[in-house]
């Protein structure tokens, strides 16, 4: 059985799903997070597992401490300690002006956006970091192309939370270097993934797309791909980086 162990946070869906398939496919042994559809982390679970590899998943809301402690537990007693975790799990919701947002929205976006990232990141280190008796592993931060573009008119408040987020990759980076764990980040563009849906509109991808240098949205699976690298002995000298998918924007 592999010695690979990933944690996905929001693996049931979208980028999320697609990284725990194709790193089911690789030989890892995947614990698939969510929050809320049990059914769609099953189907994900099922879909490795029939492909022949390794999989459960687990219900939490990372923005809790208690909530990621309760995960991370079950990670390290089903299958053993963490070698990899991507943190995916974030959210929007409906565009809007910078101006219109409320106190509500804003912590709701930075809890999930923010919080959660470095809940779960804080957990793997502490299993992870050979400071701690640890054998090292691999973090990768789903941040967005928003972090570098803003996002008016739009969801400024998201772009802000993922430009928190790039900061956090930075810093954690440097942290650990010495710790045996590499930290990195992938920042996808327009990724044809339901999360257009919650800020209301959900053909964006399909609006934009050809307006791309590249001339069309990516897919979730082309997002997996950049992560399983980054956490793979391939980028064995890579810490503290950016690969941007969003073709050529």
């Amino acid at each position: 059985m592999s010695e690979e162990i990933v944690l996905v946070t929001g693996g049931s869906r979208g980028i999320g799903a697609a990284t725990a398939r194709l790193a089911g496919a690789r030989g890892y042994r995947v614990c698939v997070n969510y929050r809320t559809d049990a059914a769609a982390a099953a189907e994900v679970v099922e879909s490795i597992r029939s492909s022949g590899g390794t999989a459960f998943a687990v219900q939490a809301d990372v923005s809790r401490a208690a909530e990621v402690e309760r995960l991370f537990r079950a990670v390290d007693q089903e299958y053993g300690p963490l070698t990899a975790l991507v943190n995916n799990a974030g959210t929007l919701e409906q565009q809007s002006r910078l101006e219109d947002l409320d106190e509500d929205r804003l912590a709701r976006i930075w809890a999930a956006n923010i919080t959660g990232p470095f809940l779960c990141a804080a957990a793997a280190v502490r299993r992870m970091s050979t400071r701690h008796g640890g054998r090292g592993g691999a973090i990768v931060n789903v941040s967005s192309r928003a972090a570098r573009l803003g996002g008016p008119n739009e969801y400024v408040d998201y772009a802000a939370s993922k430009g928190a987020l790039d900061t956090m990759t930075t810093g954690l980076a440097l942290e650990v270097a010495a710790e045996g764990i590499r930290v990195n980040s992938v920042r996808p563009g327009l990724i044809h993934t339901g999360i257009h849906a919650l800020g209301g509109e959900p053909g964006r991808v399909d609006r934009v797309g050809p307006q791309l240098p590249m001339g069309r949205g990516g897919r979730p699976e082309e997002v997996a791909e950049s992560i399983l690298f980054l956490l793979s002995a391939s980028s064995s000298y890579t810490t503290g980086a950016f690969i941007d998918l969003a073709g050529g924007r």
